[in-house]
């Protein structure tokens, strides 16, 4: 049977005067016998983006809500209830996954629950789709891999990207090879607000009583409760979170990874940046809460391209020089006949754009999530976007990329490590990291000092790296009782 393409699949939706309802392989009558019955957990923030999504597609119900905070679950089951629409409600995951009239879960909490969520999913043999990243850790992703496999269940990852044929066609022009090898795929990752400046300091506390901060901490370590955790700025904790770069970066991350042909893991990294926020009268200068950094450039060898990827947090908000830095999320690639920007190809020593060579590129049909339902109902992983295979690998990346920041040292400013001199869209980020820093906060750079991650060499088939035993470690985590991650899934 061919696989259906994007194309494909719109022109059958209106061929002969049939409508999208009857023609979509995904589209059906609310309430019939085959309605595909979705759980949401983490309902909070890109949770509601999830209801949303599967309450427009017809022939989908959701059915069940998971949250920690019974605040914010008696206010997703209102809105139901206004509609007049039927919704369960659970604390907790595990009751909800006994629900065998479930069909799938899609998982939007915190990161560091995605893959355990993922996996108890599977093994419940419900189908998943997974906000990103799907891993907290190097393990966990391939866990999820092992567990999507053996139970055969079909697993989406939410890197909508995967879905954009714009992408796709920038892909397979350069696989094409009609503009030389590509040297170095970039991206950028450089949002503003939402804890990307300064968090503060808060102070240990009690959990509301409305939240289950033991269910919330799962996999993690036991630890005390601050403000600063629940709801979003666990993103900047190590134990939670995975910064920005397994934030927003993790849907660049997936782009700049797609577009090296062959791309899987790289065979080394290294990370460098730090975190430096703009003081106020509550913390020291330069200091807070939280753990991640906001500014970071991680260069990776994938054995001939390189992946370069930039992260500046302090971006959109005039800085002690009065200017006010822009945003930039996106990605960019250069090859050895010139560089592809915005979907349009520059010749070396042009300003002038080109469309891209004509590639046709097969997809599977709908959006992220239409996409997700049509793989559910026909049991083809093959036609996901976004396939959990996919998720592990790119997910991986951002990982490496904080492994090596981890195993860093303070540095001078001064210092220079070789790597700047690889490309120079690498010495780019980083004259571009330490000019924000200075232009925003004042610090300089070279008067201060910065955290110098290895270089660190991996084994991209075995996921180690080469005789490392503190990075090695860093691949996985010491897990709470009851919620492990197995080994063997």
């Amino acid at each position: 049977m061919r696989h259906l393409t994007r194309r494909d699949f719109m022109k059958g939706s209106v061929a002969a005067g049939v409508g999208l309802t009857l023609a979509s392989p995904f589209s059906r009558v609310r309430g019939a016998n085959d309605d595909i019955r979705v759980a949401v957990m983490g309902i909070g923030g890109r949770g509601g983006s999830h209801i949303s999504a599967f309450h427009k597609m017809d022939g989908v119900r959701v059915v069940a809500l998971c949250d920690v905070d019974r605040k914010i679950l008696e206010r997703g089951a209102k809105s139901f209830k206004n509609r007049n629409e039927d919704v369960d409600t659970y604390v907790d995951i595990r009751k909800l996954l006994d629900d065998k009239n479930i069909d799938a879960v899609s998982i939007a909490t915190t990161n560091h629950w995605h893959s355990l969520g993922t996996i108890w999913a599977c093994q419940a043999g419900k189908d998943v789709y997974v906000e990103k990243p799907c891993s907290h850790n190097i393990f966990e992703g391939r866990k999820c891999v092992e567990a999507a496999r053996k139970y055969k269940r079909i697993v989406q990852h939410g890197t909508q990207s995967r879905a954009s044929s714009g992408w796709a066609r920038q892909v397979a022009a350069i696989a094409s090879g009609k503009y030389g090898k590509l040297l170095v795929s970039k991206a950028w990752a450089s949002k503003s607000g939402r804890g990307r400046w300064s968090i503060g300091f808060k102070p240990i506390e009690d959990p509301p009583e409305h939240v289950d901060f033991n269910i919330w901490l799962g996999p993690a370590r036991k630890q005390p409760y601050h403000a600063n955790l629940v709801h979003y700025n666990w993103h900047w904790f190590w134990d939670f979170g995975n910064g920005e770069i397994g934030n927003q970066g993790v849907h660049q991350m997936d782009i700049a990874r797609w577009a090296i042909p062959g791309g899987t893991l790289p065979r080394s990294v290294i990370s460098m940046g730090g975190r430096w926020v703009n003081s106020t009268p509550d913390h020291p200068p330069f200091t807070d809460q939280a753990q991640t950094p906001n500014c970071q450039l991680t260069v990776m060898d994938f054995g001939g391209p390189l992946l370069v990827f930039e992260v500046i947090g302090l971006v959109d908000r005039a800085g002690v020089d009065g200017k006010k830095y822009p945003k930039k999320v996106g990605n960019e690639l250069y090859l050895e006949e010139g560089a592809i920007k915005g979907g349009k190809f520059y010749p070396k020593g042009s300003d002038k754009g080109e469309d891209l060579v004509d590639v046709d590129v097969e997809m599977g049909p709908g959006n992220i999530w239409e996409n997700f339902i049509h793989c559910v109902r026909t049991r083809k992983r093959s036609g996901l976007h976004a396939d959990i295979t996919e998720a592990h690998l790119s997910a991986a990346c951002c990982h490496l990329g904080n492994i090596s920041y981890r195993l860093g040292e303070q540095v001078p400013g001064t210092v220079r490590p070789d790597v700047l001199d690889k490309h120079e869209e690498v010495a780019k980020s980083w004259e571009t990291i330490t000019q924000t820093v200075k232009g925003t906060l004042g610090l300089d750079l070279s008067k201060s000092t910065y955290q110098l991650g290895p270089m660190l060499r991996f084994r991209p088939k075995a996921e180690e790296f080469v005789r490392n035993r503190a990075a090695n470690a860093l691949l996985t985590r010491p897990y709470r009782e009851p919620f492990v991650v197995p080994k063997r899934v």
